[in-house]
C-alpha cells in the first residue's frame, strides 16, 4: 500500500472500478436500510447478520459448518474447527464493543480482537508476533513479513485511521483487512481478525451502522479461490489488483446486504 499522498486512502478512490464498486455499496445498504421491517425490529435483523457473518468468516478459516449446526452448537472446544466458529462467533459478539475504541487506538483494538479469538490455547495472544515466532494461518500461502516489518506497517495503518480523511467506508474497510491478510501480525487468526477489522469499520464509520451488512458472508459466498484471487491483486500492489480487491470487498458487502434482505422478508412473512 503506497503511503505517499496526503490521504492515501482517499487516493485509492481513484483506481479502477473503485468509485462503481463504492456507489454501488451504498445504494445496496440504502435500500436494505430502508425496508419497512428494519423500522420495527433491526435487533433482530443484527443478531441474524453478526451470526451469519460469524459463520461465513470462520468458512474461509476452514470451518465450513452449515448456518443451524452454528446456531445448535453450544460447545465450541472439541476440535480445531469447533474452535474457529467460536472464535469467529466471539469476535462478531466484540467487535460492537470496540467501535467506539477503533478511532483513537486501533492497535489497542487489534490486540483485544485476536485475545478473543485465541481464548486459552496457550498460545502468545494479544500482541504481535516475534522473531521466531511461527505464523499458523493456512489459507494463505504468501511469505509473512518480518516482526519488524510488522510493527512499521501497523503503525502506519494506525495513523492512517487515526488522521481520518475522506476515504469511503468501503475503501478504508478493505486495506485494512488486505493489510491485516497481508502482515498476519499474530501467531494464528489472522483471517479472523481481519474480517473482525474490516466489519468495525464499516459500522463505525457511519455506512452500516446497524451492523446488518455482513461482509463476510458475501466473502465466504463468492469462495476461498475467488478470496485468494483478489488478495493476491491486493498483495501485488498495482492499481488493477488493489482496485479489484475493493471491488471485491465491496461485491462482499453487497451479498451481505441481500442475505439481510431476505432475513428482512422472512420476518415480513412471519417464517423467521
Amino acid at each position: 500500500m503506497s503511503t505517499h499522498a496526503s490521504d492515501p486512502l482517499a487516493a485509492l478512490g481513484s483506481l479502477p472500478g473503485v468509485a462503481d464498486a463504492v456507489d454501488s455499496v451504498r445504494k445496496a445498504v440504502d435500500r436494505v436500510y430502508g425496508h419497512r421491517v428494519m423500522r420495527r425490529r433491526s435487533n433482530e435483523i443484527s443478531s441474524e447478520a453478526a451470526l451469519r457473518g460469524a459463520r461465513g468468516s470462520a468458512a474461509l478459516s476452514g470451518a465450513d459448518w452449515a448456518l443451524e449446526e452454528v446456531r445448535r452448537r453450544t460447545d465450541f472446544s472439541a476440535d480445531p474447527e469447533a474452535r474457529t466458529v467460536g472464535a469467529a462467533l466471539r469476535l462478531g459478539a466484540e467487535a460492537g464493543q470496540l467501535l467506539s475504541i477503533w478511532r483513537q487506538s486501533p492497535l489497542r483494538v487489534l490486540a483485544r480482537l485476536h485475545l478473543v479469538a485465541a481464548g486459552e490455547q496457550g498460545e502468545p495472544v494479544g500482541r504481535p508476533r516475534l522473531d521466531g515466532e511461527a505464523v499458523d494461518e493456512p489459507l494463505i500461502a504468501s511469505a509473512a513479513p518480518s516482526p519488524a516489518e510488522v510493527a512499521g506497517r501497523l503503525d502506519g495503518l494506525a495513523e492512517l485511521i487515526v488522521a481520518g480523511g475522506d476515504a469511503p467506508a468501503l475503501v478504508t474497510a478493505a486495506v485494512v483487512h488486505g493489510e491485516l491478510l497481508a502482515l498476519r501480525p499474530f501467531t494464528s487468526c489472522n483471517g479472523l481478525v481481519a474480517r473482525a477489522a474490516e466489519r468495525i469499520v464499516l459500522v463505525g464509520s457511519g455506512l452500516d451502522p446497524k451492523a446488518i451488512c455482513p461482509a463476510e458472508v458475501g466473502h465466504a459466498e463468492q469462495g476461498r479461490a475467488a478470496y485468494l484471487a483478489a488478495f493476491e491483486g491486493y498483495l501485488s500492489g498495482t492499481p488493477e489488483g488493489v482496485g479489484g480487491w475493493i471491488a471485491h470487498c465491496g461485491r462482499s458487502v453487497e451479498l451481505g446486504v441481500r442475505e439481510s434482505t431476505a432475513v428482512c422478508e422472512a420476518l415480513q412473512r412471519g417464517a423467521a
